[in-house]
């Protein structure tokens, strides 16, 4: 560590760290209320805020947040450890629910902005820091005030100098990840153009009909009666869902498959090469055809199996039912406020236009080459917001160690590009 700097446990330089209050909701009128969906990507959204009726429980003076506070959330797998600081002053009183934590530093330590890089800088450290089961972790308050180290200059003015550096160079980098999330949704919707306007074509030789008629036929997976809790196993044959299906993949949960004996019952509803099996409720369109990997597997309750015929390509016929064009036609078709559900008879209905099989087999082939390239531009694209991301944890750790000069500006520029 250089001189003129010190490190300290998170506790040692707060004045507070501390949960907020158990809200008594209100729609109308009552105080705003950040929980964690408001913390996301270093910035908290307001919008998500909810209201908080005062009138029936009153909040300790403490716990309205603060310029400088930073707000560490603190519950749930995949939301636990997300922090963000409070730049500017709410635009009214503002409190913060028990889910997240608010962490205020000893006044006049810390030029404001650089206790909020502090904390981003262990945010990875926080996050992997959360106790108890899956899905109901929690990150106790004397984890924050103990087990994680900071470091930071005495003086103030050198504080500023880095949040100064830190400032353009990640408003620079930020930049370049809105463009190339930008540039990866723009590559998304090309692909899913292209496919719609090959399957909404009208071309010579294309026969119109509804599914069951001229693509195939439909049966339903098992009702849940003929599935029972004790036919569940591990690692045995795999169930397919609709929540194990996307983007064509079959991705199945090894936690929750059957044994021999209720795959021997059930064996009306086992899949093999040439079928293509689709979700029936939730979203529409979730499809995939079935392949030497996953014959023999079972259909789940949530799904229909489509049987081709006519010798039409059980992989054309997926990946027209999961097009942009065709799932809003399922969903016409579904019904439900809750949650769609789609019916065999409302399936088999679906007008849809098919061409040869022959044919079939050189769409697919110009759809894979097609696929391959965007795999390719996709792939370029993550890699890009994988640095950029890498980039930013970087320059914390010059910063945080004492090493971040304003050479470090040029790759700002850099990252714009």
């Amino acid at each position: 560590m250089r001189d003129g700097w010190s490190t300290a446990k998170l506790g040692g330089v707060c004045q507070m760290i501390k949960r907020g209050i158990a809200p008594k909701y209100t729609e109308n009128g009552g105080v705003c209320v950040i929980n964690q969906k408001c913390v996301r990507d270093h910035k908290v959204n307001y919008e998500l805020a909810r209201r908080h009726d005062i009138g029936r429980k009153g909040i300790n003076e403490e716990r309205y947040i603060q310029v400088g506070d930073v707000l560490v959330n603190s519950t749930g797998t995949g939301t636990l450890g997300r922090v963000a600081q409070i730049r500017k002053k709410p635009t009214e009183l503002t409190t913060v629910d028990t889910h997240v934590t608010i962490c205020r530093p000893v006044p006049e330590k810390f030029f404001e902005a650089f206790f909020g890089y502090m904390l981003i800088k262990i945010e990875d450290e926080i996050t992997s820091s959360g106790e108890g089961a899956s899905g109901q972790t929690e990150l106790a308050r004397t984890t924050l005030e103990n087990k994680f180290e900071v470091s930071f200059p005495h003086s103030l003015s050198e504080q500023k100098r880095i949040v100064a550096i830190l400032d353009e160079a990640f408003a620079g980098i930020d930049k370049a990840i809105v463009n190339t999330q930008q540039n990866l949704a723009n590559a998304r919707e090309l692909f899913e153009s292209y496919l719609n306007s090959i399957f909404t074509q009208k071309g010579d030789g294309w026969h119109y009909g509804e599914l069951a008629d001229i693509g195939g036929d439909i049966r339903t997976g098992p009702f849940g009666s003929l599935l029972h809790k004790s036919d569940y196993i591990d690692n045995g044959t795999p169930l397919i869902n609709p929540a194990h299906i996307n983007a064509g993949l079959i991705i199945p949960d090894m936690r929750k498959t059957v044994d021999s004996e209720a795959l021997d019952r059930l064996s009306n509803y086992r899949v093999k090469i040439g079928d293509v099996i689709i979700g029936r409720r939730g979203e529409m369109g979730r499809c995939a055809a079935i392949t030497e990997v996953e014959e023999g597997w079972l259909c789940g309750t949530g799904c229909f199996i489509i049987s081709s015929k006519n010798n039409n390509e059980a992989e054309f016929i997926a990946l027209l039912l999961s097009s942009n064009f065709y799932k809003e036609e399922i969903t016409k078709l579904a019904s439900g406020a809750t949650m769609l559900n789609l019916s065999n008879e409302a399936l088999g209905s679906l007008t849809v236009s098919l061409p040869s099989p022959k044919d079939q087999i050189l769409i697919l082939q110009q759809i894979k080459e097609v696929t391959n390239d965007q795999i390719k531009l996709n792939q370029l694209y993550k890699q890009k917001l994988t640095a950029l991301t890498e980039l930013k944890q970087s320059l914390l750790t010059k910063a945080f160690s004492g090493e971040l000069t304003a050479d470090e500006l040029p790759i700002k520029k850099e990252a714009t590009v």
